[in-house]
């Protein structure tokens, strides 16, 4: 056996954090996915510190300010993790000569375009959620020229608190739920998102001449919210779980502190051409999660 490979994943407490710890790393892998505690990404003494006791070979930036509503009014918050924490690490991940992965998301668009979005589009983030990730991203693909930004979008799992779990809970408490049904885009399981990142981040680590730059990663096909909702409902019918029937809404029936954009689907093209991989459809993806929530609920 050779040395091992330290990746350091940042975010381990999140839905692509936690299924990035949960995969099947080839042997010899060592994660290391340290508490905000125990690395804060907006102290850059912080990071050295971590970089000096390992030999980091890797790192994947899985960590960010998620809570989109509360960003509107968190802006030095939502910047200091989006928009400086990348930016430590790109610092970083430069000076030690390693590959960064950063996760980002469909927010950095305004959701006008007539079409998928392909990573050339012009960007314009409707709130400060998303333009605190965009400045993450160009921190990142400025800083560090070995770098990657993944952006994904409608990030399901079994993890944390997401659109599916939120259904599930509602339809055990109601018969029917209101949901937007005029924003389109691709559920994604963090799943997913995380097997993307590990074929990544094993290509980059020893390849310096792997692909760089801004790529897609999204579940193949597209629905709405109200669409979504429906399909989360007749999958857990058949099993057994909560169910409801589904009224769909305009946004404007639904106003929140931020605003989304109306269009979030992302084309993965790029992604499949240089990386060689090809998502299964959402359908696939979300009932997996369904089913191993039904699990869960049975064994208790």
């Amino acid at each position: 056996m050779g040395d091992p490979i330290h990746i350091l994943i940042t975010g381990g407490a999140g839905q692509v954090g936690l299924e990035l710890q949960a995969a099947a790393w080839p042997e010899g892998v060592v994660l290391h996915a340290p508490t905000r505690a125990e690395l804060d990404l907006g102290d850059a003494a912080s990071v050295r510190a971590a970089f000096a006791a390992t030999p980091f070979a890797a790192v994947i930036n899985s960590g960010a300010h998620t809570a989109v509503d509360k960003a509107e009014s968190e802006v030095a918050a939502a910047f200091a993790a989006n928009a400086m924490g990348p930016a430590v690490l790109a610092d970083a991940t430069r000076e030690a000569g390693i590959p960064l992965i950063q996760v980002s998301t469909d927010y950095v668009f305004d959701g006008s375009k007539d079409g998928v979005y392909v990573e050339t589009d012009p960007v314009g983030p409707l709130g400060v959620y998303g333009a605190s990730k965009l400045a993450g991203e160009l921190a990142v693909c400025a800083g560090n020229p070995r770098s990657v930004v993944l952006r994904t979008a409608w990030v399901l799992s079994v993890h944390r608190a997401n659109f599916l779990k939120t259904m599930l809970r509602l339809a055990a408490d109601r018969p029917a739920v209101r949901v937007v049904g005029d924003q389109h885009g691709c559920p994604t399981s963090a799943r997913d998102i995380a097997a993307a990142l590990k074929t990544i981040t094993l290509r980059m680590i020893p390849d310096d001449g792997a692909p760089t730059g801004v790529y897609h990663f999204v579940n193949s096909g597209e629905t709405t919210w109200a669409g979504l909702a429906s399909d989360i409902f007749a999958l857990s019918a058949a099993s057994g779980g909560p169910s409801a029937t589904v009224e769909a809404i305009a946004s404007s029936d639904y106003p929140t502190p931020a605003r989304r954009p109306t269009n979030s689907r992302l084309s993965t093209d790029k992604l499949t051409r240089d990386y060689a991989i090809a998502p299964r459809p959402w359908q696939a993806a979300v009932a997996e999660i369904v089913d191993a929530l039904q699990a869960e609920r049975t064994a208790a």
